[in-house]
């Protein structure tokens, strides 16, 4: 048997995970005996475990996360009403699954961003593709797309997006133009992907920050209604920080 013809093989075959395994068996044949099935077992679970990772760096590189955050760093302890036992519920995943929405409302500085990012890093550990962008640049990319005819085709590829992360939301007013292109995103996935949305303002005050009155209508009717609620209060948390 031509071992370094097997190692080069799978190199050309990009089993990574399976070649650096194979090389480990080669190396310690020696010192550790194994039975065969033993060895395959091994040897897939190490191929196996390198497409995961691969695939989860792949999936967090797209998703474009405006921090690094992961869900058992999240601090309850900080007074801003999160309640863990409701976030708990959302670890898993399954409201992703059938398509929920999630809105995170509450003041600057009391972490919305943080725990979206948590959650989209979930996400992309249960292998759903996803995209964090802000309000103010999804809505300016939409518009770059129709000056240039990608539209439908930045429509599409949010459509197909598990997990849409839009944070900021509301931070300016919605013009009837950005109305429209916000409409054809959110009447899109509907029922068949998961929207998270993050504003400083409560839910109730969304509708004034768009400029028409129909299409808000259309839009918060489908983004409301059956979605999941986070309601942050307090102080800024980098008060708090600093005290620290």
């Amino acid at each position: 048997m031509n071992i370094s013809a097997t190692i080069e093989k799978l190199g050309t075959m990009r089993m990574y995970g399976f070649q650096r395994a194979y090389i480990q068996l080669t190396e310690n044949a020696g010192q550790q005996q194994f039975t065969p099935d033993e060895i395959v077992a091994h040897l897939v679970d190490a191929e196996f475990d390198d497409k995961y990772n691969r695939k989860l760096d792949r999936l967090v590189k797209q998703a474009r996360f405006k921090q690094q955050a992961r869900f058992e760093q999240i601090n309850y302890t900080h007074p801003r009403k999160l309640d863990k036992n409701y976030l708990l519920r959302l670890h898993n995943c399954d409201w992703i699954i059938k398509g929920r929405d999630l809105l995170v409302t509450g003041p600057t500085g009391v972490g919305k961003s943080y725990i979206i990012c948590a959650l989209g890093y979930q996400a992309c550990i249960n292998e759903l593709k996803t995209l964090y962008i802000t309000a103010n640049k999804l809505l300016d990319s939409l518009a770059y797309a129709k000056a240039d005819g990608t539209y439908f085709k930045v429509v599409d590829s949010l459509s197909k997006t598990r997990l849409l992360i839009i944070d900021d939301f509301a931070l300016r007013k919605i013009d009837p133009k950005q109305c429209n292109m916000l409409m054809d995103v959110i009447d899109e996935r509907h029922g068949r992907a998961s929207t998270i949305v993050s504003s400083q303002l409560k839910v109730k005050d969304w509708y004034e920050c768009f400029a028409e009155p129909t299409l808000a209508d259309a839009i918060l009717d489908r983004l409301v209604n059956g979605s999941y609620r986070i309601e942050l209060e307090g102080e800024t948390m980098r008060k708090f920080l600093e005290k620290e």
